[in-house]
């Protein structure tokens, strides 16, 4: 049988139509935007129809408050330092949670090295960070509230409607990062009410090395990148045509295939969690039952190590995780667990498990009883099962 790939939060393949999208502007051979002649004209147009399908996709009012990037990661470092750099005369204070992915966690330890503070909140045992807690970090010098929409490791979705309108009534920027969550589930920036928004084209099958930052109008931002005029002043740099063109075409589709994508997935994930709580005991599922996307579940099974189960999950023909894929190769317990309240030996037993829609109801029933499997023959041989039994 083939390889069942269960680890779409690191990676999805391109659909057909986006490989297809690419290719076709391969073909044609578009020239630089920026040229003023009728090839960089016709560039130009493709860009801008492109820019359009993504601005449509988050319900952006302006498409010019779409600023393309190279990914998820340079979203969230041009929104967090460049905001920053911009309002440092009105404050040096941002707030954010201790949960969130290392681009946000690495941009505000550069800006502290240059004299900023950060207020870094707590989650309850679900995992989601109290409103009201964000407005009690608020200060006078508060600049920039910073909270992720998607959780990348538990799937857990946070309140950023209610903290955006807290934000709001203070007069303080908001910033989300929501790289796992556009393209995946409803996402309204107008409902919303955030002033920025980082998100990536691979998290809704486009092209990997390709992403968005959407800035509201009249959001003082610096640029990261200095050079030319492209994106409106706002990312210097001859654009990646070919990649945004296919980050385009899988913006309409996911536009137009939200709700069916979502009703499978979730179809799936129900089937998961069914099937494990009935084939393996003692078992933590770090996802919030409500409030998460639809594709992914977090369980740290306890006894055993994660990394010895996805290694065998391997070897019996499916692909999972452990953690976040920018955070591998870390030794040390994720710092999203250990934050849910989760001792460091019940972190460490974690997997990820999140689904695509090309996977199916058969390829669940059957990574089930490959999991239960490799978590017998681990915990056989598992002093600290041993232990416990006695």
């Amino acid at each position: 049988m083939s390889f069942v790939n269960l680890d779409h939060i690191s990676a999805n393949p391109l659909l057909p139509e986006v490989r297809r999208a690419m290719i076709a502007a391969i073909e044609h051979g578009y020239h630089n935007p920026s040229s003023q002649h009728r090839l960089g004209e016709e560039a130009a147009a493709a860009l801008e129809n492109a820019r359009g399908e993504v601005a449509q996709l988050i319900h952006a009012e302006d498409p010019r408050e779409i600023v393309f990037t190279s990914g998820g990661t340079e979203s969230v470092n041009h929104a967090i330092k460049g905001v920053a750099l911009a309002n440092a005369d009105r404050g040096r204070h941002i707030v954010t949670t201790n949960i969130e992915h290392n681009a946000v966690i690495r941009s505000l330890r550069r800006l502290k090295s240059q004299g900023f503070t950060v207020t870094s909140l707590s989650v309850d045992e679900t995992g989601r960070v109290d409103p009201q807690a964000v407005a009690a970090a608020i200060t006078p010098e508060t600049i920039l509230v910073s909270v992720m929409h998607a959780n990348n490791e538990t799937g857990t979705l946070q309140p950023i409607a209610e903290i955006a309108a807290l934000c709001r009534e203070r007069r303080v920027l908001f910033h989300t990062d929501a790289v796992d969550s556009v393209g995946v589930v409803p996402f309204d920036v107008r409902e919303i009410g955030a002033d920025l928004v980082s998100f990536a084209a691979n998290a809704f099958y486009g092209p990997p090395g390709v992403g968005g930052l959407y800035v509201r109008r009249g959001v003082k931002i610096f640029p990261l990148l200095d050079g030319g005029v492209q994106e409106h002043n706002k990312r210097a740099g001859t654009e990646n045509l070919i990649g945004i063109l296919g980050m385009g075409a899988a913006a309409a589709l996911a536009r137009r295939d939200l709700p069916a994508r979502m009703a499978h997935l979730s179809r799936l994930k129900e089937q998961f969690l069914r099937g494990l709580a009935e084939s393996i005991d003692e078992v933590i599922v770090n996802t919030h039952p409500v409030h998460s996307l639809p594709h992914l579940v977090s369980a740290s099974i306890r006894y055993v190590e994660g990394e010895s189960v996805m290694l065998m999950l391997d070897d019996e023909g499916f692909g999972v995780s452990t953690r976040s894929a920018c955070a591998t190769g870390s030794l040390r317990a994720s710092h999203v667990l250990l934050s849910l309240g989760l001792s460091h030996a019940d972190a460490q037993g974690t997997i990820l498990v999140s689904f695509g829609v090309e996977n199916t109801a058969e390829e669940v029933h059957r990574f089930l009883g490959a999991l239960a499997k490799v978590v017998a023959t681990l915990r056989g041989i598992s002093p600290l099962c041993r232990k416990s039994a006695s």
